[in-house]
Order: C-alpha cells, then structure tokens, then sequence
C-alpha cells in the first residue's frame, strides 16, 4: 500500500498482518482520489474508521489543512502511528475510541469525512446518520461511505450526492441537504 500522489508520493505504508482488517484497495483509492481531487486541498479531514490511515495520509499528501484519525482498534492506531511517524507532517490528530464516541466529542465541522467500517458490522449506517442530524459536514463538503453493497434509504441533513461501484465496493458520496 502507498501514497498514490502528493509530497509523500510512493511511500509505503506499514500494513496489517493477516485478513481480519480489509484496506481500501488501490484500484478504489485511486478512482476516490480524482474524484474528490479539487476538493483535499486546505480541507479538514476526517477518517473515522481509519485502520491503517492510508485515507487520511493521502489527503495530508496531497495538501488537506488537517486530518483526524479515529479507529476503536489499539492495532490499528499502532499501525497509524507507525506511518505517522515517518511523515514531516504534525497537521493531525489521533484519537483511540468508538466511532459514536468520536463523533459526539467533536467541535468543529469538516469538509471531507471518510466512513470505512468493517464490511460485516452496519455500524457505518449509524456513523452516516450521526453525521447528517448532527451537522458536521461544511457546506460543500462530503461525506464518503464504503461498503459491499448500495447504500438504501434517507439520511437526515444528508443527500446521495454520487454512488459508484469497483468490483465488490460501493462508495457512496454524502452532501449537506441545503445544497
């Protein structure tokens, strides 16, 4: 896994053993990358399921004004901080707890959220709807769902802006409702 693009280009990032965590695959990263390509730059980012950090990463790589890692996992933060630590980079933060948690801490609104649960648990669903009734989008920001299947139904505060599909991933594109 590495930095597809941005001042930390080509580095490569330290990833997780075995196949209980599922990276965003590289074929996917690079197609969100062009999508949201104008939007990263001087962006408040925030990776709430963040795992290794490669979402979060790219957008720092690639010039987001700041990014906040979020994952339950003490493995995950471990990784994350492994490939933190290797960046000239202190434009983010770190924070170790459940996604409910961390959204229900936060103070400010964001450009660009990333929602990348484990495929197996629906948690994402609830993440979504946190983020559209509580606001924490910035006008014209996004919000990026990934999962194995089309997102169904109504978010409140939050509309489907997009949704693409690359083999067995879907993400789907969230907007603020006033837009």
């Amino acid at each position: 896994m590495r930095v597809i693009s941005g001042k930390y280009r080509g580095l490569v990032l330290a990833e997780f053993k075995g196949m209980e965590i599922r990276p965003t695959a590289d074929r996917v990263k690079e197609s969100l990358f062009n999508i949201l390509a104008f939007k990263i730059a001087g962006a408040r980012v925030l990776d709430l399921f963040c795992g290794s950090g490669s979402l979060g990463i790219e957008c720092l790589s690639r010039g987001a004004q700041f990014v906040q890692f979020n994952d339950i996992s003490a493995d995950s933060i471990a990784v994350l901080n492994k490939n933190l630590s290797r960046l000239k980079n202190k434009n983010y933060r770190v924070s170790r707890g459940d996604w409910s948690g961390c959204l229900s801490s936060l103070r400010e609104k964001f450009d660009i959220i990333f929602i990348d649960p484990p495929y197996a648990d629906d948690c994402g669903i609830s993440a979504v709807k946190f983020i559209g009734s509580h606001n924490l989008l910035t006008e014209g920001g996004v919000a990026v769902y990934e999962r194995d299947r089309p997102f169904e139904g109504d978010v409140e505060g939050l509309v489907i802006k997009d949704e693409r599909k690359y083999g067995k991933t879907y993400l789907t594109f969230f907007s603020p409702e006033t837009e």
